[in-house]
């Protein structure tokens, strides 16, 4: 795989929970060459990274030890994905702040102000127009 393949694979095995950079994929790739656990060849301009034998001994040997590194994300409670929702939100306020008016822009921080303070009061359990303005 390469490095964006890698990173990509990340983020779908953790459903977005972590979706680690350029700047941890390819340094790590780098260490685990020098220590001659994975071979790296270009391949139309990307690094392609494969496990050496002496990589694959290594997981047969220590992989139970080392466990499953996605195991904690397969065992999150279901439901509703915040995350994917965040997402929504982030490009609908992006939009806004690119191309909205000043009221528009003033309207959208009321919301995201009232938003939190929502959120927050889910977290506290009080339900929806329980808590005093």
């Amino acid at each position: 795989m390469h490095g964006y393949q890698l990173m990509q694979t990340i983020a779908d095995r953790t459903s977005g929970a972590w979706s680690p950079s350029a700047g941890a994929i390819y340094p790590t790739i780098s260490q685990l060459e020098d220590e001659g656990l994975v071979s790296t060849e270009q391949d139309g301009g990307r690094r392609l990274a494969s496990l050496t034998p002496a990589g694959q001994d290594f997981l047969s040997q220590q992989g139970e030890t080392l466990g499953d590194p996605f195991a904690a994300f397969t065992d999150q409670r279901s439901g509703p994905d915040l995350r994917a929702a965040l997402r929504d939100i982030q490009v609908a306020v992006r939009q806004i702040a690119v191309s909205g008016d000043e009221s528009q822009v003033a309207a959208a921080a009321s919301v995201l102000t009232k938003a939190k303070r929502e959120l927050y009061l889910t977290l506290a359990g009080e339900a929806e127009g329980d808590a005093e303005s």
